[in-house]
């Protein structure tokens, strides 16, 4: 004979401990998508963006000398300069180096040295601020990468450019801007030398002019 089950009856009780259950098992499938410098940490309060070191212009990489590297950033506020690399843009295995202190005296910008890159690798780091007077509080990382060079014989390419906007012309948005630099990048050179002039300020732009 068949036996019939009774209806389930929910009450408030099973229904609160089903949705947390429900709530926890999308919180573990997240873990995931978390980016790898968070991993780790005790979950905590958001920190709004404003409470954070902030990163305005960016990173640059430079004086690349055989098996090293200067990387170089600008905070808004005092702050701890903190740079991870790897051969990898996965940060696997990456190293953390922790540089000095960005103060006012320097216009709130630091330095790290890397030492001891391999050559002819591409180099991937990311750099990040830890506000000093609350160290808990960091700034969003912000990724360069730059690429040592090779101790064998090969064949390196060079792109150059210069005087790029001024004495009344500018860019053409309706051409793509400055194309040429979309050139450069699908050529993927080794070096590019930007000769100077970037921009001359001392000239106005209309927003039409006569060839001359």
């Amino acid at each position: 004979m068949a036996r019939t089950s009774k209806p389930l009856r929910m009450n408030r009780r099973r229904l609160l401990q089903g949705s947390l259950l429900t709530l926890g098992t999308a919180a573990l499938g997240s873990v995931a998508r978390v980016p790898v410098w968070a991993q780790g940490q005790a979950p905590a309060v958001i920190t709004p963006d404003r409470l954070r070191p902030a990163i305005p212009y960016g990173v640059q990489s430079g004086d690349i000398d055989g098996d090293r590297a200067i990387v170089w950033s600008k905070t808004d506020r005092p702050a701890t300069l903190i740079v991870e690399y790897s051969a990898s843009d996965t940060f696997k295995g990456a190293r953390r180096l922790v540089g000095p202190a960005a103060l006012a005296e320097t216009d709130f910008t630091a330095r790290v040295d890397l030492r001891g890159l391999p050559s002819g690798q591409e180099i991937f780091y990311r750099v990040l601020f830890q506000d000093l007077a609350d160290t808990k509080i960091m700034s969003a990382p912000v990724v360069g990468r730059f690429r040592t060079p090779s101790m064998d014989r090969k064949t390196v390419t060079f792109a150059w450019s210069g005087d790029e906007a001024g004495q009344g012309w500018g860019i053409n948005p309706e051409w793509g801007g400055y194309r040429l630099y979309e050139t450069m990048r699908r050529h993927n050179p080794d070096f590019f030398i930007h000769s100077g002039d970037q921009i001359y300020a001392d000239n106005p732009l209309v927003a039409e002019g006569e060839d001359r």
